[in-house]
């Protein structure tokens, strides 16, 4: 008896903490679907929109680009507990809605959040996580729909900079490299991640220079030509 009111109590427990859940909303177009799930109420209709169009904008350009046998179905989840800015595993984004809220013009997080789903390197994966960030950043600059209206963009740079700094720092890097040395790169070096054969020596067989000769390059004229 103890047992089963133990086990009531759990439930009860666990439905009124998501008490703010809203019924979720299955989409099908383009040939994904998505999944949303809202644990917000008060989260916005209008950002809710943005958010899956973003999604339908983005994803089936991304999958053509470097992945077509990535995942059809996607989930996107609005979490009130979540304290970052965005999450991806296993084809399931969560968002934090404090920060969506907060930052209703970030629609690119979308970008980002599901270029990762489009990598799809696994738990084996051997390549750096620099590279891994890097590249989702290098996705959102090339196809994120509004970057600009977020006040996002590539950050100058700076001789403290490394390229294993990650994100932004990392795609600025990659977007150098794709104008002056090596057009193809980053869908190389992704399809390599994916398909656990990166290396190292993956730079100097893809450029003709290692990594550092690289950067070394950069850091003497890191100009961007338009």
């Amino acid at each position: 008896m103890k047992r089963i009111l133990l086990l009531n109590l759990l439930i009860i427990l666990g439905l009124s903490s998501n008490s703010n859940a809203q019924p979720t909303e299955v989409f099908n177009k383009k040939g994904y679907q998505l999944t949303f799930e809202n644990q917000d109420a008060n989260f916005s209709p209008e950002l809710k929109t943005k958010l899956v169009e973003t999604f339908y904008v983005v994803y089936p350009k991304l999958a053509k680009a470097y992945n077509k046998k990535t995942l059809k179905s996607v989930t996107f989840v609005i979490d009130t507990a979540y304290n970052g800015v965005a999450a991806t595993d296993n084809g399931r984004v969560v968002f934090s809605s404090k920060y969506m809220t907060k930052h209703p013009h970030d629609i690119d997080v979308v970008t980002h959040e599901v270029m990762h789903i489009v990598q799809d390197y696994g738990s084996n994966n051997n390549g750096p996580g620099w590279l891994t960030e890097g590249i989702a950043d290098y996705a959102r600059y090339k196809f994120g729909v509004d970057n600009e209206g977020a006040k996002w963009a590539l950050p100058a740079f700076k001789a403290t900079q490394s390229y294993e700094n990650s994100y932004r720092i990392t795609a600025r890097f990659l977007v150098w490299i794709e104008k002056n040395i090596k057009s193809g790169l980053v869908k190389n070096l992704d399809a390599q991640l994916r398909n656990h054969t990166f290396t190292n020596d993956s730079w100097k067989k893809e450029t003709g220079k290692t990594l550092d000769e690289l950067w070394a390059a950069y850091a003497a004229n890191p100009v961007i030509a338009a």
